[in-house]
Protein backbone atom coordinates (compact mmCIF):
# COMPACT_ATOMS: atom_id res chain seq x y z
CA UNK A 1 0.00 0.00 0.00
CA UNK A 2 1.11 3.53 -0.71
CA UNK A 3 0.54 6.35 1.80
CA UNK A 4 -2.88 7.33 0.42
CA UNK A 5 -4.06 3.73 0.44
CA UNK A 6 -2.85 3.33 4.02
CA UNK A 7 -4.70 6.49 5.03
CA UNK A 8 -7.97 5.23 3.50
CA UNK A 9 -7.56 1.84 5.19
CA UNK A 10 -6.84 3.51 8.57
CA UNK A 11 -9.88 5.79 8.32
CA UNK A 12 -12.17 2.91 7.40
CA UNK A 13 -11.01 0.68 10.26
CA UNK A 14 -11.02 3.47 12.85
CA UNK A 15 -14.58 4.41 11.88
CA UNK A 16 -15.57 0.78 12.38
CA UNK A 17 -13.84 0.54 15.76
CA UNK A 18 -14.71 3.99 17.14
CA UNK A 19 -17.77 5.45 15.37
CA UNK A 20 -18.82 8.93 16.54
CA UNK A 21 -16.02 9.26 19.13
CA UNK A 22 -16.82 11.39 22.16
CA UNK A 23 -14.36 13.71 23.89
CA UNK A 24 -12.99 11.85 26.95
CA UNK A 25 -12.71 14.95 29.15
CA UNK A 26 -15.90 16.06 30.89
CA UNK A 27 -16.74 19.75 30.46
CA UNK A 28 -19.64 22.19 30.63
CA UNK A 29 -18.45 25.00 28.39
CA UNK A 30 -15.40 26.35 26.57
CA UNK A 31 -13.73 27.44 29.81
CA UNK A 32 -14.08 24.09 31.56
CA UNK A 33 -12.83 22.29 28.45
CA UNK A 34 -9.80 24.57 28.36
CA UNK A 35 -9.04 23.86 32.02
CA UNK A 36 -9.62 20.11 31.63
CA UNK A 37 -7.22 19.89 28.69
CA UNK A 38 -4.67 22.02 30.53
CA UNK A 39 -4.89 19.59 33.46
CA UNK A 40 -4.49 16.51 31.24
CA UNK A 41 -0.76 16.96 30.63
CA UNK A 42 1.11 14.02 32.23
CA UNK A 43 -2.15 12.86 33.83
CA UNK A 44 -4.80 10.38 32.70
CA UNK A 45 -8.18 11.55 31.44
CA UNK A 46 -9.77 9.44 34.18
CA UNK A 47 -7.85 11.33 36.86
CA UNK A 48 -8.75 14.68 35.30
CA UNK A 49 -12.45 13.80 35.26
CA UNK A 50 -12.29 12.82 38.94
CA UNK A 51 -10.57 16.08 39.85
CA UNK A 52 -12.75 18.37 37.73
CA UNK A 53 -15.99 16.91 39.05
CA UNK A 54 -15.48 18.85 42.27
CA UNK A 55 -13.52 21.72 40.74
CA UNK A 56 -16.21 22.59 38.20
CA UNK A 57 -18.93 22.43 40.85
CA UNK A 58 -17.18 25.33 42.54
CA UNK A 59 -15.86 27.12 39.47
CA UNK A 60 -17.05 26.78 35.88
CA UNK A 61 -16.08 30.26 34.70
CA UNK A 62 -12.97 32.44 34.75
CA UNK A 63 -14.55 34.71 37.37
CA UNK A 64 -15.45 31.94 39.79
CA UNK A 65 -12.09 30.22 39.26
CA UNK A 66 -10.21 33.40 40.07
CA UNK A 67 -12.25 33.80 43.24
CA UNK A 68 -11.22 30.32 44.37
CA UNK A 69 -7.58 31.38 44.38
CA UNK A 70 -4.43 29.43 43.63
CA UNK A 71 -4.24 27.66 46.99
CA UNK A 72 -7.78 26.27 46.77
CA UNK A 73 -7.32 25.26 43.13
CA UNK A 74 -4.12 23.44 44.01
CA UNK A 75 -5.88 21.63 46.86
CA UNK A 76 -8.53 20.39 44.42
CA UNK A 77 -6.11 19.30 41.67
CA UNK A 78 -3.13 18.12 43.72
CA UNK A 79 -3.52 14.48 42.63
CA UNK A 80 -2.77 15.54 39.04
CA UNK A 81 0.80 15.63 37.80
CA UNK A 82 2.50 19.03 37.89
CA UNK A 83 -0.29 20.34 40.14
CA UNK A 84 1.55 23.42 41.55
CA UNK A 85 2.43 24.63 38.05
CA UNK A 86 -1.07 23.92 36.76
CA UNK A 87 -2.77 25.73 39.64
CA UNK A 88 -0.67 28.81 38.95
CA UNK A 89 -1.44 28.62 35.22
CA UNK A 90 -5.18 28.18 35.83
CA UNK A 91 -5.37 31.31 37.97
CA UNK A 92 -3.18 33.34 35.60
CA UNK A 93 -5.23 32.22 32.59
CA UNK A 94 -8.49 33.05 34.38
CA UNK A 95 -7.23 36.54 35.15
CA UNK A 96 -6.19 37.16 31.54
CA UNK A 97 -9.54 35.92 30.23
CA UNK A 98 -11.35 38.35 32.51
CA UNK A 99 -9.10 41.33 31.77
CA UNK A 100 -8.62 40.85 28.05
CA UNK A 101 -11.53 38.73 26.79
CA UNK A 102 -14.46 39.70 29.05
CA UNK A 103 -14.19 36.29 30.72
CA UNK A 104 -14.69 34.39 27.47
CA UNK A 105 -12.40 31.83 25.89
CA UNK A 106 -11.03 33.19 22.59
CA UNK A 107 -11.79 31.22 19.44
CA UNK A 108 -8.51 32.07 17.77
CA UNK A 109 -5.70 29.53 18.04
CA UNK A 110 -2.99 32.17 18.35
CA UNK A 111 -4.83 33.93 21.20
CA UNK A 112 -5.29 30.66 23.06
CA UNK A 113 -1.62 29.78 22.72
CA UNK A 114 -0.67 32.98 24.55
CA UNK A 115 -2.47 31.87 27.72
CA UNK A 116 -0.34 30.47 30.60
CA UNK A 117 -0.15 26.69 30.51
CA UNK A 118 -1.85 26.50 27.12
CA UNK A 119 0.36 25.11 24.37
CA UNK A 120 -0.42 24.42 20.72
CA UNK A 121 -1.96 21.01 21.40
CA UNK A 122 -4.27 22.29 24.16
CA UNK A 123 -5.36 25.22 22.02
CA UNK A 124 -5.98 22.90 19.06
CA UNK A 125 -8.20 20.63 21.15
CA UNK A 126 -10.32 23.57 22.31
CA UNK A 127 -10.84 25.09 18.85
CA UNK A 128 -11.56 21.67 17.36
CA UNK A 129 -13.81 20.23 20.06
CA UNK A 130 -15.70 23.30 21.21
CA UNK A 131 -15.54 25.82 18.39
CA UNK A 132 -15.69 23.20 15.62
CA UNK A 133 -12.79 24.75 13.71
CA UNK A 134 -10.41 22.51 11.72
CA UNK A 135 -7.47 21.42 13.87
CA UNK A 136 -5.50 18.20 14.33
CA UNK A 137 -4.02 18.08 17.84
CA UNK A 138 -1.11 15.66 18.02
CA UNK A 139 -0.32 13.93 21.31
CA UNK A 140 2.19 11.19 22.08
CA UNK A 141 -0.15 8.42 20.88
CA UNK A 142 -0.80 10.09 17.53
CA UNK A 143 2.88 10.94 17.07
CA UNK A 144 3.82 7.29 17.75
CA UNK A 145 1.15 5.69 15.56
CA UNK A 146 1.64 8.06 12.63
CA UNK A 147 5.24 6.84 12.50
CA UNK A 148 4.37 3.15 12.84
CA UNK A 149 1.76 3.55 10.09
CA UNK A 150 4.13 5.29 7.68
CA UNK A 151 2.26 8.60 7.65
CA UNK A 152 5.18 10.73 8.85
CA UNK A 153 8.89 10.47 9.59
CA UNK A 154 8.31 11.65 13.17
CA UNK A 155 10.98 14.33 12.97
CA UNK A 156 8.83 16.54 15.20
CA UNK A 157 5.27 16.84 16.49
CA UNK A 158 4.85 19.85 14.22
CA UNK A 159 5.91 17.79 11.19
CA UNK A 160 3.56 14.97 12.18
CA UNK A 161 0.67 17.43 12.42
CA UNK A 162 1.52 18.92 9.02
CA UNK A 163 1.73 15.48 7.40
CA UNK A 164 -1.57 14.28 8.86
CA UNK A 165 -3.35 17.46 7.80
CA UNK A 166 -2.05 16.95 4.28
CA UNK A 167 -3.17 13.30 4.12
CA UNK A 168 -6.64 13.50 5.67
CA UNK A 169 -9.64 15.66 4.79
CA UNK A 170 -10.04 18.47 7.33
CA UNK A 171 -13.70 17.60 7.92
CA UNK A 172 -12.44 14.34 9.52
CA UNK A 173 -9.61 15.78 11.62
CA UNK A 174 -11.61 16.06 14.83
CA UNK A 175 -12.80 12.43 14.80
CA UNK A 176 -9.45 11.06 13.63
CA UNK A 177 -7.65 12.86 16.44
CA UNK A 178 -9.78 11.00 18.99
CA UNK A 179 -9.92 7.70 17.10
CA UNK A 180 -6.14 7.42 16.75
CA UNK A 181 -5.70 8.20 20.45
CA UNK A 182 -8.27 5.56 21.41
CA UNK A 183 -6.63 3.00 19.13
CA UNK A 184 -3.21 3.82 20.52
CA UNK A 185 -4.37 3.42 24.09
CA UNK A 186 -6.21 0.17 23.40
CA UNK A 187 -4.29 -1.74 20.74
CA UNK A 188 -1.03 -0.03 19.79
CA UNK A 189 0.52 1.07 23.07
CA UNK A 190 4.10 2.26 23.46
CA UNK A 191 5.22 -1.05 24.96
CA UNK A 192 2.49 -3.39 23.72
CA UNK A 193 3.27 -3.01 20.04
CA UNK A 194 6.48 -2.35 18.14
CA UNK A 195 4.99 -1.86 14.70
CA UNK A 196 4.59 -5.60 14.05
CA UNK A 197 1.97 -6.75 16.56
CA UNK A 198 -1.38 -4.91 16.49
CA UNK A 199 -4.03 -5.40 13.80
CA UNK A 200 -3.42 -2.06 12.08
CA UNK A 201 0.36 -2.39 11.95
CA UNK A 202 0.18 -5.95 10.63
CA UNK A 203 -2.47 -5.00 8.06
CA UNK A 204 -0.60 -1.97 6.78
CA UNK A 205 2.79 -3.70 6.72
CA UNK A 206 2.20 -7.49 6.45
CA UNK A 207 5.82 -8.13 5.45
CA UNK A 208 7.42 -5.98 8.14
CA UNK A 209 9.80 -8.09 10.23
CA UNK A 210 11.86 -5.62 12.22
CA UNK A 211 10.65 -3.49 15.11
CA UNK A 212 9.94 0.16 14.44
CA UNK A 213 11.71 2.67 16.65
CA UNK A 214 9.64 5.82 16.95
CA UNK A 215 10.88 9.27 17.84
CA UNK A 216 9.31 10.68 20.98
CA UNK A 217 7.14 13.78 21.02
Amino acid sequence: MNKKERALFIEKKLNELFPNPKAPLNHKNAFTLLIAVLLSAQTTDKRVNIVTKELFKLASSAESMLKLGEEKVYDLIKTCGLAPKKAKAIIATSEILINEYAGRVPKDLADLEKLPGVGHKTASVVVSEYFKKPAFPVDTHIHRLAQRWGLTNGKSVKKTEEDLKEIFDEMNWRDLHLQIIFYGRTFCTARGCDGTICFMCKSLYPNRKSKIKTLKA
